[in-house]
């Protein structure tokens, strides 16, 4: 962009230097057509209604997505923008038209429609020449002068200022308001990382980083793959050249190879689908220099089919289960590295199967299994979705004037309008917003543009959310409810309750439990669990909020107790046989055959003194012996059984917390239970009396003679004033 645009007739020009070295995808043409097309520049415009040589290939990759598109727009736009370049020089030493043309080309491969490539073509004219906005917008109307307004005001985060926060901030609003600005942006990049070559080395090593670290992975967010993995190949060759080089003569290698069992695997796959009647296309994609890399580091010593993956795509959604059933059936599949991305899609768009088959020599191939249109999307992103705020032609998602019903594409009845537009977009922009300084919004940022792996968790309304890996319930309650989250007082993960800093898995199940109070306050220790910007931003801004409304010296939520708890229902019971549960406690009677089980009433455990009395269906309850029940039995003369405790040391018990009413005492509770080892069954939390609240617990202990040592954990957290073990109803 400007950094590389140098006058002509300037003394002392820039001697070209060798570039970068070359990334193997989409290179070779568009070098051998960008040198067409600096030629072309060079004779200057043509006439008025002939397309201009110098955008032939841009019109000509245009026409493949778009094949009724206006190239109008695009050759007023190259007539403005070389006429107002020229004279303008690269430090390459190429006409500096040559760039925006480049930018062009890459954005139209992808399927970009015709305004961004017009806004494209434009893009350095405001910045770099004579031409106004106010002219740009005259000629090309609002939404190209928006487009080319929003790329002229990332000019700065070029080279280094993407340091600046606020400066990234304004960014990421250019981008939210219209993601063209960044599909622009992240082209523009692209091609100046291909001619880096010509920068010093410590200028080249800054602009890497930058890439690396923001560009990178806001490409991976839009879902732009194309784009991602040339700048990570590029970005890979400047900070790493020895890796780098390795990797390339493992890759030359590797072609060099008498034999390609990818070649022979993708003839088979061919072969099997078409006994099965179903159209698709087999074909080889070959890994990128970074994720050879990649996969040199994890396994070691690499063999063929590690250097690239069988792609298949057919027509139809259905016709990708089809495929995935006849590889799994004809040849032997890993199951350990089967996903499906299309029942539930990345955050970024993508949508696909992955599985991996194994040849009879062992080597494993993996497969990507897509419809046309979900490849386009994996490739293209956001630049495949065209203008974001209108429709598709021809649906019925339109508000008035053509424009959604809403920015994130949902209707207001609920139904997803376009369920392909990303919404982690809308969601850190929202973020953003509230992050109560610059600080704390590039720093929470920085940490999550670092996490490149997500897993989806499943809520109890039947819903999904999408997590960063090493996500908490903390995470998981602000992404559900939003600041509501505030108010909540514990969670149950795959059916059991769980202290809110656990770490959730991909595919747990979670439900949030939340507190009644509207006022509630979320806990200081909180930020030690949260991971997503979401969760951060909001318990920084309320505890902020909090401090500044507080008298010097006073916690309002240490000095107020919840008024109204609500109480939490008893997880269910797994569905196994009656006794299943109480197996493995180690009772035994001296009547043998007979099943003993744990009287619910008291519920024993190891070293307690117990009773046995028969009960329906011949069976034995054993009691502890000051229990009411049993006292009562023994009264009316019911026949007592020997019981005694075996070798096994595992039991059931429920025990009952008295406390003082505060905010998160039911979490942190949990958080001690679950720190000693023990499985909470069921918990039941009534209404507080008097400022006192009677939590009472069903746990399973690993071991018995840990129930002291437990209680005495329960004991320790502040405001609890005692723990007991459950009493019988009847005492």
């Amino acid at each position: 962009m400007s950094a590389e645009a140098t006058n002509a007739a300037t003394p002392g020009a820039v001697t070209p230097v060798p570039q970068s070295p070359p990334a193997p995808r989409r290179r070779s043409r568009s070098r051998l057509d960008l040198r067409r097309l600096g030629r072309a520049a060079l004779l200057g415009p043509t006439g008025r209604d002939r397309l201009p040589d110098a955008i032939g290939h841009v019109a000509e990759a245009h026409r493949a997505h778009f094949p009724e598109a206006d190239l109008e727009p695009l050759r007023r736009a190259y007539v403005l923008a070389e006429s107002s370049h020229r004279g303008q020089m690269r430090k390459s030493g190429e006409p500096y038209i040559t760039h925006p043309l480049a930018v062009t080309l890459i954005l139209a491969e992808l399927g970009a429609e015709t305004t961004t490539l017009t806004a494209s073509l434009l893009h350095d004219t405001v910045e770099d020449t004579a031409v106004t906005l106010e002219q740009v917008r005259a000629e090309f109307g609002e939404e190209v002068s928006y487009l080319v307004d929003g790329v002229t005001k990332l000019e700065k985060v070029d080279y280094g200022a993407a340091a600046e926060p606020e400066t990234f901030r304004k960014m990421l609003v250019a981008t939210g308001n219209d993601v063209r600005v960044m599909s622009i942006k992240l082209a523009d990049r692209l091609h100046n990382m291909r001619t880096l070559g010509v920068m010093r080395r410590e200028k080249q090593e800054r602009i890497a980083k930058v890439t690396h670290e923001v560009l990178i992975p806001l490409a991976e967010r839009l879902g732009v793959q194309v784009l991602k993995t040339e700048l990570e190949d590029l970005v890979f060759a400047v900070l790493h050249p020895e890796e780098y080089e390795r990797t390339r003569e493992l890759i030359a290698g590797n072609a060099a190879a008498a034999e390609d069992p990818l070649a022979e695997m993708a003839e088979s796959v061919r072969a099997v689908l078409r006994e099965a009647d179903i159209p698709a296309e087999v074909v080889i994609r070959p890994r990128h220099s970074v994720s050879v890399h990649r996969v040199s580091v994890k396994r070691g010593q690499l063999r063929g089919t590690d250097f690239g993956r069988l792609l298949v795509l057919v027509n139809e959604d259905a016709d990708c289960y089809g495929v995935l059933g006849e590889l799994h059936t004809c040849f032997t599949p890993v199951v350990s590295e089967f996903k499906d991305f299309i029942a539930v899609p990345k955050f970024n768009l993508y949508q696909s199967l992955h599985t991996a088959v194994a040849r009879e020599d062992g080597q494993v191939a993996e497969v990507l299994i897509r419809t046309h249109r979900m490849h386009q999307f994996a490739e293209a992103g956001v630049i495949a979705l065209g203008n974001p705020h209108v429709a598709p032609p021809g649906s019925d998602d339109q508000g008035e004037g053509g424009e959604r019903d809403r920015a994130d594409g949902e209707r207001p009845d609920g139904e997803r309008a376009d369920p392909t537009r990303p919404g982690w977009l809308d969601r850190l922009l929202a973020w953003q917003a509230a992050a109560p300084d610059t600080d704390i919004f590039w720093s929470t940022l920085r940490q999550d543009l670092a996490q490149d792996r997500e897993i989806t968790v499943f809520r109890a309304d039947g819903g999904a959310l999408g997590l960063p890996e090493g996500s908490t319930c903390v995470d998981a309650a602000y992404a559900q409810y939003g600041e509501d989250a505030h108010s909540c007082i514990g969670a149950r993960v795959n059916g059991r309750l769980a202290a809110l800093g656990t770490v959730l898995r991909d595919g747990d199940r979670v439900q949030l439990l939340m507190g009644q109070d509207p006022a509630s306050e979320p806990s200081r220790e909180w930020l030690d669990h949260a991971r997503t910007p979401t969760a951060r931003i909001a318990i920084q801004r309320r505890l902020a909020a909090r401090a500044a409304e507080a008298p010097a010296g006073e916690t309002p939520a240490d000095a107020r107790a919840d008024e109204a708890i609500r109480e939490v229902p008893p997880a269910p019971e797994p569905s196994v046989e009656p006794d299943a549960s109480f197996r493995g406690t180690g009772v035994l009677s001296d009547r043998p055959g007979l099943p003993v089980r744990l009287a619910g009433c008291c519920t024993p455990v190891p070293g307690d003194e117990i009773v046995g009395f028969t009960v329906r269906g011949g069976a034995v309850a054993a009691h502890r012996a000051d229990c009411a029940t049993a006292v009562r039995m023994l009264g009316t003369g019911r026949e007592q059984v020997a019981v005694h405790w075996g070798e096994t040391t595992a039991a059931r018990v429920t025990l009952v917390a008295e406390s003082f009413g505060r905010p998160h005492l039911l979490a942190d509770l949990t958080e001690a239970i679950a720190a000693e080892g023990v499985d909470i069954v069921s918990a039941t939390v009534e209404p507080p009396v008097r400022q006192r609240v009677r939590h009472t617990y069903t746990l399973h202990l690993p071991d018995a003679g840990h129930l002291s040592a437990l209680m005495r954990a329960m004991r320790d957290v502040p405001g609890v004033f005692d723990v007991s073990r459950a009493a019988s109803a009847a005492q």
